[in-house]
Formats: structure tokens, sequence, C-alpha cells
């Protein structure tokens, strides 16, 4: 039986994918997000989990994630590192009847992704930014990846694409700019849930004894995240539910 390492879980998540829904966080992920609000995930540890005993708890909630038309969604970490346990898990919840959904950053090897893609309902893919000077410094990963690997999702699966606004990284002309190139070169189902930026993990960098990078970076005022939102949609692109 595969097992997955992973850091907790959510019986009752309500903000990664549509409706009520049972949150797998599996541990490990090598982006290293200088804004990571949850820097504990990195590692893998010890903690381990099989797809039956995820489903035997998804089974005691099921009314609720069918009635909220909710289900189940892995995220991380990035569950990405793991795809044969995470192929395993969703292959078993899609028998199961359950919806499904991962929350990825895309780094990950197109054989990894292919591998899970055919038991996956939707994908939330969290974009860190939307120009390689952004991934330069905000992650240790190469844009180049991402956006194939992002435009490999999306013409195959439904994408929420989650972007976070940062003030003075993210959130300028430039940036805004390219979001709306890049949204409108790719061939599919996607939206856009635009997240503001926020100084929760900072205790947890804290607690690790990490210095926190972006500590005099303030959060996005609402006039800013609308107006940001706005311009999107002036652009023709689609907003996630969230955002209306």
């Amino acid at each position: 039986m595969i097992k997955g390492y992973y850091h907790s879980k959510l019986s009752f998540g309500t903000v990664d994918g549509p409706g009520i829904r049972y949150v797998l966080f599996l541990a490990g992920c090598r982006m290293g997000c200088a804004f990571c609000h949850n820097p504990d995930t990195w590692a893998k540890g010890e903690q381990t989990i099989t797809a039956a005993e995820v489903l035997q708890e998804m089974e005691e909630y099921r009314n609720f994630y069918e009635s909220s038309g909710g289900g189940l969604t892995v995220s991380g970490g990035e569950p990405l590192m793991q795809p044969e346990f995470l192929a395993d898990l969703l292959t078993a919840a899609k028998q199961r009847g359950f919806h499904t959904a991962i929350d990825t950053c895309g780094l990950a090897s197109k054989e990894a992704i292919m591998q899970v893609l055919p038991y996956v309902d939707r994908v939330l893919f969290s974009l860190k930014g939307s120009t390689d000077a952004c991934y330069q410094l905000l992650t240790k990963a190469k844009f180049s990846l991402i956006k194939e690997n992002l435009a490999l999702v999306v013409r195959r699966k439904p994408v929420t694409l989650r972007y976070v606004l940062i003030p003075g990284y993210t959130a300028g002309k430039e940036s805004l700019a390219e979001l709306i190139r890049l949204v409108h070169s790719l061939s599919g189902d996607i939206e856009v849930e635009v997240l503001p930026y926020h100084t929760m993990g900072i205790a947890k960098w804290e607690a690790l004894g990490w210095d926190y990078p972006l500590k005099d970076v303030p959060e996005p005022t609402k006039e800013e995240l609308t107006d940001f939102r706005n311009s999107l949609r002036q652009a023709g692109i689609k907003l996630a539910a969230t955002e209306n």
C-alpha cells in the first residue's frame, strides 16, 4: 500500500476549491517562496497516511461534501512531489464519487503532472508572480518551467489560477500587464483568484529560527486589491466566484 508523507489535514476546508472540502496538506516543497506562510511544510517529515485512511475519514462527512459541491483537495507543500501516492489517492477518491482537486505551484516534472491529471477535476495553480524577475526574487524556480507546466495543465483541466498580490513585487503595472498577457495566451477553462499578501506566516519563520525575507513589505490595501481585480475584469479575464 502506497503511503504519503503529509503535514496536516482539514475535514471542513472552505477556501481550497468549491464547496466544503477535505484538505490534505502533503509534506515537502522545493519552491522556497520568500512569502510562504507554511514553511513548516517544506520538510518531508515522518508522518504518513494512506488513501484508505483518507477515504475512511471522508466517508464520515460525505453528506457535507456532496451537498455543498465539495470533495477532496490535496495541497502542500507541493503534492506533485509525491506523484505515485497522489495518483493512488485521487484514483480511489474518484472511484468513491468524490470531486477532486490539487493545489500546485507547478514546480514538477511533466511526467509527474501527466501521471496525476487523469484523476483531477480541477487544478488550483498557485502563480508566484508574472515575470522572470518576480520568480528570481521570490522563489527558487524558473518562470519558464512554470509557464510550460501551466500551459500543459490548462489544455487538459479547468484551472483556478491563484495569484498573490504583493506590494512592490507582484502588484505593479508591469506585473498586471504580464499577468493579463499570460492568461490571454492560454487556451482552456481558466479563472483567476487574486489573493492578498498577508504576514501571518512570520511567526512560523521565527519559530524555525529563520529570517523572514519580506518583513518590511506591507499587506495590500482593499483599494489596491479591488483595482487589480477590476483591471483583470476590464481585460476580459474571468475571475473566480470568490472574487464576485
